[in-house]
């Protein structure tokens, strides 16, 4: 098993090496074009100002898993910005299913669904110079979390970089404007920690810098409000399934010493599931087992529900 302390890239996002990955097909703008020729124009709203909205989904058994709770956030996303997507959900499936099939994908990959608000005539933040509709890019990967992550966890480092106020950049939309959780992510590798955790403006533990955030307490299972968090699917999920099982779950207000006290933490999110949480800044978390007994209960009830959506859910 890999050390923390031995793999500097170590973090949630963390895959097995793939080398059919050199060779996949990227749809941008409804053609399928080779990954080393694949690109947008650096007049793109996206690359100008990072003026655009994004999912990512997994690939199992032949099937995205849980399609429609992606696609409600994306048009969510794209209506609170002002941006029309141009497609309706039904076609964004079905450029969604030509690019998995165009790979000869089924199965433990990762699909990224990029649209932003398309390229402008001149660099500025003005959407009125757009020139034409949306960007639209799809990029598929075969991509298995490394379980050696899920085996001994990740550690955390708590940023002084804190999420934004609603009434700033609503910290639910997915978008591209991530340059806050960037920095988040610096601090903290600079810290010797693999991921960021991150406060909100009123100092209360809010999320990571590109995952949730759980803790669990004598039984129960803790989460921020949501108010100044991602907006996660796995969350949601996690969620519901905690109550399924009779578990209290709670979106509450809690605080560092509180995470620092917790019997358990995890982290979630799309590509890697629940990663088990060992340490924030600098103290164990727990008695030391990864994943924590709650922790496991939660994984294994997500695994058999991501199993059944690639069983029964939208092709």
């Amino acid at each position: 098993m890999t050390s923390p302390a031995s793999d500097p890239t170590r973090g949630t996002h963390q895959a097995l090496p793939d080398p059919r990955n050199d060779g996949v097909l990227v749809w941008i703008d409804g053609e399928l074009i080779p990954r080393e020729h694949a690109k947008v124009s650096v007049f793109d709203s996206a690359f100008l100002v990072g003026d655009g909205v994004w999912e990512g989904l997994r690939l199992v058994n032949g099937r995205f898993a849980h399609l429609d709770r992606h696609l409600d956030r994306l048009f969510q996303g794209a209506a609170a910005i002002g941006l029309d997507i141009g497609k309706t959900r039904e076609e964004l499936h079905a450029a969604l299913r030509e690019t998995v099939d165009a790979n000869g994908m089924h199965d433990g990959c990762h699909v990224r669904l990029m649209i932003s608000r398309g390229t402008k005539k001149t660099p500025s933040q003005d959407p009125r110079l757009v020139v034409g509709g949306p960007t639209i890019v799809i990029i598929a990967e075969h991509k298995a979390a490394d379980p050696d992550v899920t085996a001994s966890g990740v550690r955390l480092f708590t940023s002084s970089t804190r999420r934004p106020p609603p009434d700033t950049l609503d910290p639910k939309l997915n978008c591209h404007s991530k340059l806050h959780e960037v920095v988040a992510l610096v601090q903290a590798l600079k810290a010797g920690a693999d991921e960021a955790l991150m406060l909100d403006v009123r100092g209360f533990v809010s999320t990571c810098n590109a995952t949730n955030f759980f803790l669990v307490r004598r039984g129960a299972v803790w989460t921020s409000t949501g108010q100044y968090c991602m907006n996660g699917i796995t969350r949601a999920l996690v969620l519901e399934i905690a109550r399924d099982l009779g578990l209290p779950a709670e979106e509450r207000d809690f605080s560092l010493p509180e995470v620092y006290d917790a019997d358990e933490a995890f982290v979630t999110g799309t590509f890697g599931g629940l990663t088990p949480v060992t340490e924030v800044d600098g103290r164990a978390i727990g008695g030391g087992a990864v994943p924590g007994p709650v922790t496991r209960r939660l994984s294994e009830r997500y695994r058999e529900l991501l199993a059944a959506e690639g069983a029964n859910g939208a092709a």
